[in-house]
């Protein structure tokens, strides 16, 4: 076969492979990246933390309109009365995975488990493996580890028997421990996420949404909404947070306030792709009449911001508890010359003084996700030891005095997501490095 007949070859096989990818559409693409995403998170993930938390069988129920909060991570599929989810620890490489009663030929074909069964078929399994441990999914602390209701532990209960019950534990840190650490393809999913995050955000803080003295706040939160809407992306948090802060605090959010010259805005919110939701902050200033630039005191505000958030970058590492991480980072901040709070939104009335607290909390599978949190919102996973692939919200709120408010303290909030590597913590996705202007 002669070069140009291969190379004719080669191209029509090109087109072929490309107009075959082409074709399928983007519900088709999202199913396999999750499949992808579980496959690897099954391989490599659910052995090692099962081991860590002493786990030889971890049972997820589902119901016929009652849902596990962990049913997209294992896969959603129909339930007529009862459904399981089933992992053993048999002693190998893997997990042995099983799903009874969930039907559906899409849990069928994604190929992540090894045994497909009916619900019926609960007792004789479990009889079968006999667990010394069976981990449900019930969390005194973590609402998203918490789904087995109170009608279906006595379920189990009943159709398992006495001895099986007996070695019912809780799967809360083991849940926390299954979602917290990642895979490159669900890491690479949650950055794509986050770029489309910050992309609607900031083109909401422009003037291709913003008239002032006409728009709304509330119609940026709605002009938000429908491009998740159009998008196909859900929402961590519902309704955008779109507000004014001045020098009481809080002036309006997503109400019918109309935006003005002169305002300081910002927007909180987060949004959904496949079974990852993101948690980020953008920040805007509506110039008055005759101003070319953000004026300098609130420039001053917004740098103070950014030099705690460096020390936030610079001092998460893995290795340590989110407890420790937060005891160090509260002696880093009063260091560097800032007073570290010990109650959210009560700074000083000192204006030499800029008052810090922070609120890194875990993300990812949920706006606030269930892993390490350094937050003081999060006592229980203080205790969680932070590990490589945690994705984090790297959060703060930095108090400075605003001159031309007569000393009243300006409120930045800082917030991105990032993941703490070997090396420390890494951002996504470019972070907010400036206020953004409307003019």
């Amino acid at each position: 076969m002669n070069a140009n007949i291969t190379r004719v070859i080669f191209s029509l096989l090109c087109i072929a492979f490309a107009s075959q990818a082409s074709a399928k559409g983007e519900a088709q693409k999202r199913w396999e990246l999750m499949n992808q995403i579980r496959l690897e998170k099954f391989d490599l993930v659910l052995p090692e933390v099962m081991r860590e938390n002493g786990i030889d069988m971890w049972i997820t129920v589902n119901r016929e309109g009652f849902d596990d909060p962990l049913t997209e991570d294992f896969g959603k599929g129909y339930v007529g009365s009862y459904g399981y989810y089933i992992f053993t620890d048999r002693g190998e490489g893997r997990i042995e995975r099983a799903i009874l009663g969930v039907g559906t030929a899409l849990v069928e074909d994604n190929g992540a488990y090894d045994i497909i069964g009916n619900a019926d078929e609960l007792r004789k399994f479990v009889e079968e493996r006999n667990p010394q441990s069976i981990a449900l999914n019930y969390a005194r602390n973590i609402g998203a580890a918490d789904g087995l209701s109170y009608t279906s532990h006595q379920k189990l209960t009943e159709e398992l028997g006495q001895t099986f019950a007996d070695r019912f534990v809780s799967a809360e840190k083991l849940a926390s421990d299954f979602r917290s650490r990642r895979v490159a393809s669900e890491i690479a999913a949650f950055a794509r996420a986050g770029e489309m995050s910050r992309d609607i955000a900031e083109r909401a803080f422009s003037n291709e949404v913003i008239t002032p003295g006409k728009t709304t706040l509330a119609e940026v939160a709605w002009w938000m909404r429908e491009q998740q809407f159009e998008n196909h992306l859900g929402t961590s948090f519902g309704m955008p947070s779109v507000y004014i802060t001045g020098p009481d605090g809080f002036v309006a959010l997503s109400d019918d306030h109309v935006i003005q010259r002169g305002d300081f805005l910002a927007i909180d919110w987060g949004i959904g792709y496949l079974n990852f939701y993101t948690d980020m902050k953008r920040h805007a200033y509506v110039l008055q009449e005759g101003e070319t630039h953000l004026p300098d005191s609130i420039q001053k505000a917004f740098d103070n911001g950014r030099a705690v958030r460096d020390i936030l970058k610079g001092n998460i590492k893995a290795g340590r508890t989110a407890g420790d991480t937060y005891a160090l980072l509260t002696e880093r901040i009063n260091d560097a010359g800032f007073r570290f709070m010990d109650k959210f939104n009560q700074p000083t009335d000192d204006p030499a003084i800029v008052d810090v607290i922070i609120g890194c909390h875990s993300v990812g599978n949920l706006g606030h996700g269930i892993g390490p949190s350094i937050a003081w919102f999060n006592p229980e996973r203080m205790t969680y030891m932070i590990q490589p692939t945690n994705l984090f919200s790297i959060e703060l709120f930095a108090y400075t005095a605003i001159p031309e408010w007569g000393g009243k303290k300006l409120r930045i909030p800082l917030e991105d997501d990032a993941i703490v590597t070997e090396r420390g913590v890494e951002w996504l996705y470019p972070v907010n490095q400036k206020v953004l202007l409307i003019r």
